[in-house]
């Protein structure tokens, strides 16, 4: 699967089915009644610790359940609908920027109410995706969700997502975290921003229409990221690729929104960049093949580096750029300060210069 064709759903929610395993055990036949006995008091045991086990685990996700879930609410934008999740007890909300799209002014669902209350932006950060809104009263009930450290999210880990699928509110399905550290780009087509994420949590659990802006919780009930994008398939016809969705990490998640409430608005976005405009150009045969540089930001990395408009940057570091997308992912995945090599084209001649990465 390519995964730069990954769009971002203005609603989306993680679904995966549970699965409980049974035990199997095998044992040798050592012509003893005696032994015989013995394993049947084993099977017995292990017979009984897998409800137990299971019986357990149940446990934990209606715990976790109750205690997170009263900070999950639904977002109405005009027509459309989207999650969030309560920020602190002052009534901010976070979400992504795709659910709240160009309004400034929002009706807000919680888990225990049935009218919508309203809410108003504070702001959008469209390029890492995140939105904060604040509801202009609080209701009682109403309690902040517990951040986790995304440091410590780990593969195979067991995630609850929830949110507002397909309209329906304060509902809450499993996965486990298939991989960490992803960057992705999510279109700017189908309600997306465009924006190219670093270090997201992939997960097995599908994003589906009513869960873009929820919550992400591990067994600790802690959320560990935003569901935000679904993988595209184009060989089904451009339609969710089941089971690969992936969510902004919790920590860029507090990073933004304290950021947003304090100032009200993003003053240190912690994104390397470069310091240019470009645009993908093709070879001979019509395929990707750099990136045009069409303007340098007086000061910024590329200008002190030498580059100049009209070179085209072929690799940044030992990763080949052959559209804006790939520089963009390229840099995503690098922080502002960060010394690389740069290799450019000019002329027909390839350079390359040291540089120093600047801030988006």
């Amino acid at each position: 699967m390519d995964v730069s064709r990954i769009r971002a759903f203005r609603l989306g929610v993680p679904v995966a089915a549970l699965l409980v395993g049974s035990l199997l055990f095998v044992a040798g036949c050592f012509g003893s009644d005696s032994g015989a006995g013995s394993r049947g008091e084993e099977e017995g045991t292990a017979q009984a610790a897998a409800p137990s086990a299971a019986n357990d685990l149940q446990d934990d996700y209606l715990r976790v359940i109750k205690d997170v879930l009263p900070s999950v609410v639904q977002i109405q934008a005009g027509n459309d609908l989207g999650s969030g999740v309560v920020y602190d007890d002052r009534g901010h909300v976070v979400t992504n920027a795709h659910v709240v799209g160009d309004r400034e002014d929002f009706r807000v669902t919680t888990a225990h109410s049935e009218e919508s209350l309203a809410a108003k932006l504070v702001s959008s950060y469209p390029e890492q995706d995140l939105a904060v809104i604040k509801l202009d009263q609080v209701p009682e009930g109403v309690r902040p969700a517990g951040f986790g450290d995304s440091s410590k999210v780990e593969v195979g880990q067991i995630v609850l997502a929830m949110g507002s699928p397909l309209g329906l509110s304060s509902s809450v399905t499993q996965g486990i975290v298939s991989a960490t550290g992803r960057t992705v780009t999510e279109g700017s087509s189908g309600g997306g921003t465009g924006a190219t994420i670093g270090n997201m949590v992939q997960t097995s659990a599908a994003i589906n229409p009513g869960n873009s802006g929820g919550a992400l919780v591990n067994l600790d009930g802690r959320v560990v990221g935003i569901p935000t994008l679904a993988a595209i398939d184009p060989g089904l016809g451009d339609s969710a690729a089941p089971g690969i969705g992936f969510a902004i990490p919790a920590s860029m998640v507090k990073t933004v929104a304290d950021q947003i409430i304090e100032h009200g608005r993003v003053t240190d976005s912690g994104r390397a960049a470069l310091g240019i405009t470009g645009r993908t150009v093709v070879d001979d045969s019509f395929r990707p093949a750099g990136v045009a540089v069409v303007e340098v930001s007086n000061g910024g990395a590329a200008d002190r580096a030498g580059v100049r408009p009209g070179d085209v940057i072929v690799r940044l570091g030992d990763t080949d750029v052959t559209t804006i997308t790939s520089l963009a992912e390229a840099l995503a995945s690098m922080k502002p300060g960060d010394r690389t090599k740069l290799t450019y084209t000019r002329d027909g001649d390839e350079h390359t210069a040291e540089v120093t990465l600047g801030e988006q």
